[in-house]
Formats: C-alpha cells, structure tokens, sequence
C-alpha cells in the first residue's frame, strides 16, 4: 500500500537537518549555541534574552533569521556564515541510504532552512552527495525559510518541481502544510509520530521507509 501511494512520484524532496541523518548526532546543538551568540552580539542583550529571542523568533517565523532580519533588519549573510560554522564529527557515512535515495525513480534534491553549502558539508559527511540532483537553501528562495509558501514556491520554481508528482521528507510537521496544499505527498521524518490531515506518512527510520517504496 505505501509503495502504491508513491508510484506516481517523480520528484524526491529530502529536508537536511534531522531528516537526512539521526537526531541522536545533535548537530543542531552546536547551530543553536552560534545562534544565540551571535543574538547576543547583533542585538546587544545578555544570553538568557538572546536563548528566548532566538526560539520565539523560530516559532513565529519559521527560522531565527527571519525574525532577525523583519524585526532587526539583520544582514543574512554574516549570519549564515556563523552559525554553519561548525564541526560533522557526529555524522558517520550511510551507503544504505545512499543506496535506497539513489534507486528511488526521477529526481532527488535537498531543500533546507539552512545554506546549500552547508548542506553539502553535511551530505559529504553522510556520503549521500552523490544520490541528490541539486542542492536548495534558504538563500535561493531569498531568504524565506519554510513554512512560508512562498519559499516553497520560489525553490520549486527554480528547480521545475511538478508538486503533483513530487514528495517531501521533512521532521518539522510545520513544513509539510504547504507542500501537502500544493499536491506532494508528504512523510514526517521524526522519532514520534504527530496526527494532522496534511500528514501522509509517518517514519523514525528513512532507510526502512525508503525500502519499502523500491
């Protein structure tokens, strides 16, 4: 039955963070901690404000640098920068998941809220980089970040992306409502499970689920 609901899939669309590796390697911790200081340096407040402002910002906006940049009108640039500047130790090489990315049929890209070269770091460090056509950050939809639609729209659009017959792996349920509007078939990637309409599938294990669809 799930390998039916994806046969008429031609375009694979991979989050990166927490999606295309496990939870369990905690990189977004050394993210969080730049983040937060480099709050504390663009807007002059102590840690504990700069720790809030960066998580309200990311439930209200979708990322922390959408809400610095239409609140602070922040440069993206040297942020980005910042905060991706940190170490892959944690991530170790997955040739099965190459494999199983690289069998599916059509084609297979990597959309993020971070940098495409960020998420190239991280798939050379998974040793997936061969398996995806393109790689897609927040900096090619200007730098709307997902959920917003018109992000979506923006990196869909670059990459000719028919959301009738595309799919999208994401472990923010928040970035699944728009994909599921336009028509793709959506899958939460995530160690629990969360009940909504705009939720197709639910996996903690991407290998496995992937290996039911070849």
């Amino acid at each position: 039955m799930i390998k039916q609901s994806f046969s008429h899939v031609r375009t694979w669309v991979f989050d990166l963070d927490n999606t295309l590796y496990p939870p369990a390697a905690r990189l977004f911790d050394q993210i969080e901690v730049r983040m937060t200081r480099f709050v504390m340096q663009a807007l002059g407040v102590n840690h504990v404000r700069a720790n809030f402002l960066r998580g309200h910002y990311w439930r209200t906006y979708g990322t922390t640098l959408a809400g610095l940049m239409r609140e602070h009108d922040v440069d993206p640039a040297p942020y980005l920068e910042e905060v991706h500047d940190i170490t892959f130790d944690t991530l170790d090489p997955d040739p099965h998941l190459a494999a199983l990315i690289s069998g599916l049929p059509g084609r297979k890209i990597v959309y993020t809220n971070g940098t495409a070269p960020y998420a190239a770091q991280v798939l050379k460090a998974r040793g997936l980089e061969a398996a995806f056509d393109a790689l897609y950050g927040v900096e090619h939809a200007d730098f709307a970040p997902k959920p917003e639609r018109a992000a979506f729209e923006a990196v869909f659009a670059r990459d000719g992306t028919d959301t009738r017959t595309a799919a999208m792996f994401e472990d923010d349920v928040r970035n699944l409502t728009e994909p599921h509007a336009m028509g793709m078939r959506t899958v939460h990637v995530a160690p629990e499970p969360f009940k909504a309409d705009h939720i197709h599938h639910h996996t903690d294990d991407l290998g496995s689920f992937l290996a039911r669809l070849t």
